[in-house]
């Protein structure tokens, strides 16, 4: 191969909107590269994932897209889910435990025979 020469003009004689139009192919590569390696770390993470929805395919850039949304919506809303037993859980033992403070203090306050009230005492606190 011959060797070619290539006048390059030192960066002073640019002016800004050359030194844009040299830059920019190279920042738009930039863009592309951290695309790709993000939606190539996406499709690592939900490997397990896209193999139980798409088994043996090979996966464009838009599929890994839209089954990581998909995944992400779907674990948003069990989240919901979880949240809202665990608060009605809360409740439940909350509004119990205030009941049961009632009947104390119900039992405490009249005569009742104290069977009687060892054996609801001992109901409530099974």
């Amino acid at each position: 191969m011959a060797p070619s020469t290539v006048f390059l003009e030192p960066d002073n004689l640019l002016t800004p909107k050359e030194k844009n139009k040299l830059r920019k192919p190279v920042v738009e590569k930039m863009r592309r590269d951290r695309i790709n390696s993000s939606i190539e770390q996406l499709k690592q993470l939900l490997e397990k994932e896209f193999q139980r929805h798409q088994p043996n395919s090979k996966l464009e850039k838009a599929d890994i897209l839209e089954m990581t949304v998909s995944y992400l919506k779907q674990q948003s809303q069990l989240q919901v889910k979880r949240s809202f037993h665990k608060t009605s859980q809360f409740d439940f033992r909350e509004g119990y435990s205030r009941c049961l403070q009632e009947a104390f203090y119900f039992l405490s306050l009249h005569k009742v025979r104290t069977e009687t009230q060892t054996k609801l005492l001992s109901h409530f606190q099974k």
